[in-house]
């Protein structure tokens, strides 16, 4: 075999032969070995003069020019890449990296090579001898971030390959066959998957268990690893196939929530503790209750001995029981806690329990205790965290404790020094729950903030985040083997993850924390994102890559807004500042310091000369962009200023405040114009119509008000939600408002009338911020369900859904490039195509209804306009993550490495499994 350096270069050289063919005939080779049933491409193209089938397989009226110099080159190129190491080796290995990288860097603006690559994925269709090269193929368009989108990738065949993060959307991949490939973070939104063989799948995600109707507050996996235990809300206890992500049994005997389960060391009995005030210790065969041991108050955790001869639980009465099992006795109480027990744990010789207990104001007591598990008494205390300890968890040598607290830490412990070892942060808020890998290299953590982190035990460094809850992760654990992690949440489901493929998936650089604010470049090409973690981001709108981190702020980012002409970004934050920036550098260019708080909302204004920051100092400043002087400071608010906004004409400058007032200034001399009082509460929102005349304003009073700006006379008041409006928005024509509030809807009011037109109901959550397109044809809201949705503003219908980030938008807005924004957003249609002719089936066709009425969902009451809208086609994220939304699968195999059947997580995720029946007609 060549070496990587020799090949890096020779296989460009094939690559660069065919740069200059009419990539048309590559369509043409396509279809004639799809008619002519090909199965050996090379020996064809060597023997066929191609031309001779233009008339047949080509339309008259679209143009190509078939030279044979052309076909030459194929089938060369072919003839040389089938010897190649790109055909024979998996070029998504390491040893490849550096080959990648200089094919990549030499190809990446060559459109008929990117055409070519697409060509060899789809040759694997009919010649097996290039499913290799096809594989590596797109493996290269993947890592080049080309578009594949809504294209035709039917029947092929790929295997031993990587394609983290491809982006699928709208894909036809009926027939296909895949094979040993990591598929972790790929975009399958809207595609159609009729029978595919997809096994040997790598996916750090694998099952979503649904069973729970309330929170599931712990889990467990049985020692031999077959089973999974989960205890909830709903007062019942799961048993669940982990493989199949089948519910085994549904167990009942409590009457309150089931807080604990924990399976004995032989996995023949069961134990559940719950809020009831009892144990019940189950059959773990029959599914009977053995027997039912009550105490004297709540049960928050149980733990089974190593020997399995000693249960012991922990009580929200202070206390610790000991319990002999084969008795059922009672062996003796610990009563030496100052609040609630909240977590215990044996040391793995049995000989220790360590302890967590909960704080109050009154009590403050942060500590981990350590017992004797023969006499009861106290070893030692363990100090450090700053607020309560949710739950302890020793190593597999006992050696180390992990503790995690409500303080957003976890501590490493010697156990036999009494000291900390590490302290690991990366949660953005409290964590519930520690787990040590039996093998004892891994760490997970659960948190609040919906996510489940793996750490390197012996570094303390992030190994990875896996984000899918929706809320809280209170429990986490390990499976025997330690190659799947199982994780129960406040959501009610369960998440099975691959462990192994969870620490190798590639880390990308971003945000950590919640998204405050996002917004377009005026050309659409890029879109910044600011960040309670401090930082902005610039992404490119098209690609979802990372263009550049802004830091400098040392708290969150509340507010950012972009020059006219795109080239600087301004960001204000709770660290008191106002940092301009260069968009194109990423450089800082000037600091702005004056307020002595928070800064709440900035604005650049219409001509870019000025800027205007409102603060929690009650204060606005307006200041000079380029020289970074303040022009002025404006006093008058008695509270905070939430928000800011310049009029068009550059004169006029309105400001919200939590003092219930909104108040017009003069830009140029800093005089008051008006006061405007009318509201009875906080002013969230202020908007300048296009033409300056009128102002709107959203309050915590739940109205909306318009204001004469030249009189300062309220004219209107808009009432109709239910609870505080957070963002107003004028249409770009001035005719329409629209209004985002906490009762989770979007309201659009025709401004002459002060009348309501619609009312859009779809976010699950406060929505935080609403703005138009600038046709005025759209309207993109942002919600606390971390979710952007794009709206149809004439039939007020939305039209799609985005989820840019994993934590919640709270602002947004549009730019002029409406194709750029179109692409970003795009149409969400799903794809059908005609098996016999290979030609989409598009959906202003009467056929298209008539194909989808053929099939039986499992979804009876969905919608035609379900199946079609909510589909992301662009999510940029920190970590890759699996969509299948929309996705149409029917019959195939979803498999993974381990035997894992995947169609539960492909339904989790929004898929529709399809049968072929004529009884049932989707809705339209």
């Amino acid at each position: 075999m060549k070496s990587t350096n020799q090949n890096k270069g020779d296989f460009f050289e094939i690559l660069a032969k065919i740069k200059d063919i009419d990539d048309k005939i590559l369509d043409l080779i396509i279809e004639i070995f799809r008619k002519e049933k090909i199965s050996d491409c090379l020996e064809f193209l060597q023997n066929v003069d191609i031309q001779k089938f233009q008339s047949l397989y080509i339309d008259k009226n679209k143009e190509i020019n078939v030279e044979n110099n052309d076909n030459q080159k194929i089938t060369c190129a072919i003839q040389q890449i089938k010897i190649h190491d790109f055909n024979l080796q998996n070029y998504s290995s390491d040893i490849y990296k550096e080959s990648k990288q200089y094919i990549i860097k030499k190809i990446s603006k060559e459109k008929k090579i990117i055409e070519f690559l697409k060509f060899l994925i789809r040759l694997t269709t009919f010649d097996t001898q290039f499913i290799q090269c096809g594989s590596n193929s797109l493996h290269l368009l993947v890592e080049m971030k080309v578009d594949l989108t809504n294209q035709c990738f039917e029947n092929i065949k790929i295997k031993n390959t990587y394609l983290v993060g491809a982006n699928f959307f709208g894909c036809n991949l009926s027939g296909s066959e895949l094979d040993n490939v990591d598929i972790s973070g790929i975009n399958l939104n809207g595609a159609q998957l009729f029978n595919c063989q997809w096994k040997n799948l790598k996916l750090h995600e694998l099952l979503r268990l649904d069973g729970h109707i309330s929170s599931v507050n712990s889990i467990c996996f049985s020692p031999d690893g077959t089973v999974i235990a989960s205890g909830s809300d709903d007062k019942s206890i799961c048993l669940w196939n982990y493989k199949t992500g089948k519910q085994i049994s549904k167990l009942f005997g409590h009457k309150l929530s089931v807080n604990s389960v924990c399976f004995s060391p032989d996995s023949t009995v069961l134990a559940s503790g719950s809020d009831d005030k009892s144990i019940i210790i189950w059959n773990f065969k029959t599914r009977q209750q053995i027997c039912k041991l009550c105490v004297q108050s709540k049960i928050n955790s149980i733990s089974y001995s190593p020997d399995g001869a000693t249960l012991a639980n922990g009580c929200s009465d202070k206390t610790i029981g000991f319990w002999d099992v084969k008795t059922r006795k009672k062996k003796f109480l610990i009563s030496g806690h100052s609040n609630q027990v909240l977590s215990v744990c044996f040391s793995p010789d049995g000989s220790t329990l360590a302890s967590s207990i909960g704080s109050s104001y009154s009590n403050a007591d942060n500590t981990i205790s350590l017992w004797n598990v023969k006499t009861g008494q106290l070893i030692s205390k363990l100090n450090g965290h700053d607020y309560q300890v949710n739950a302890v968890s020793f190593s597999p040598d006992g050696t180390i404790l992990a503790s995690c607290s409500s303080d957003c830490s976890i501590y490493q412990w010697d156990i036999k020094a009494g000291l900390d070892l590490a302290r690991l942060y990366g949660h953005s808020k409290e964590i519930k729950t520690v787990c040590f890998q039996p093998d004892g290299t891994t760490l997970a953590s659960g948190s609040d903030d919906q996510s489940i982190i793996l750490w390197d035990v012996k570094t303390g460094q992030q190994i990875v985040k896996l984000i899918g809850h929706t809320k809280v992760v209170n429990s986490v654990c390990f499976s025997p083997d330690g190659t799947i992690i199982a994780s129960g949440s406040q959501d009610s489901y369960i998440h099975l993850w691959d462990v192994q493929e969870g620490k190798q998936k590639r880390k990308l650089d971003g945000h950590s924390e919640w998204v405050e604010s996002v917004t377009f470049s005026p050309d659409g090409n890029k879109l910044a994102s600011s960040s309670t973690d401090n930082s902005i981001c610039l992404w490119d709108a098209k690609t979802g890559q990372l263009i550049t981190i802004f830091e400098g702020h040392g708290k969150g980012v509340n507010s950012i807004s972009i020059s006219p002409d795109g080239t600087k970004l301004a960001s204000g934050s709770d660290d008191k500042s106002i940092i301009i920036w260069d968009v194109n550098s990423g450089q800082q260019i000037i600091k702005l310091e004056g307020h002595n708080s928070g800064i709440n909302s900035v604005f650049i204004s219409p001509d870019g000369i000025t800027l205007a920051s409102g603060s929690d100092d009650k204060s606005i400043i307006i200041w000079d962009v380029n020289s970074g002087q303040q022009i002025i400071k404006l006093e008058g608010h008695r509270r905070f200023v939430n928000s800011v906004s310049i009029s068009s004409d550059g004169i006029t400058l309105a400001s919200g405040s939590s003092d219930k007032s909104v108040i017009l200034w003069n830009c140029k001399t800093g005089q008051q114009k008006f006061k405007l009082d009318g509201h009875s509460d906080y002013v969230r929102s202020v908007c300048f119509s296009p033409d300056g005349t009128i102002l709107a304003s959203g309050s915590s009073d739940y109205s909306i008000r318009l204001w004469n700006v030249e009189t300062g006379q309220q004219i209107a008041k808009l009432d109709g939600h239910l609870f505080v409006v957070t963002s107003v928005c004028f249409s770009p024509d001035g005719t329409r408002l629209a209004s985002g509030s906490r009762d989770y809807s979007i309201r659009l009011w025709n401004v002459e009338t002060g009348q309501q037109i619609a009312k859009l109901d779809g976010h699950l959550f406060v929505v935080t911020s609403v703005c138009f397109s600038p046709d005025g044809t759209r309207l993109a809201s942002g919600s606390l369900d971390n979710s952007i949705r794009l709206w149809n503003v004439q039939a007020a219908q939305q039209m799609s859904k985005l989820k840019g980030h994993r934590n919640n938008p709270t602002s947004l807005c549009f730019y002029v490039d409406r194709t750029k924004l179109e692409f970003f957003f795009s149409d969400n249609s799903i794809c059908l195509w005609d098996e016999k002719t290979g030609k989409e089936i598009k959906s202003n066709e009467k056929r298209y209804a008539d194909v989808l009425a053929q099939f039986k969902t499992t979804y009876q009451n969905l919608s035609f306009s379900e199946v079609t809208n909510n589909q992301t086609v662009l999510l940029i994220s920190q970590q890759p993550i699996f969509q299948a939304q929309g996705s149409l699968i029917m019959k195939g195999e979803f498999m993974n490495y381990q035997g894992v059947n995947l169609l539960q997580l492909f339904k989790s995720k929004g898929s529709i499994i399809l049968e072929s029946s004529t009884e049932f007609n989707l809705k339209k």
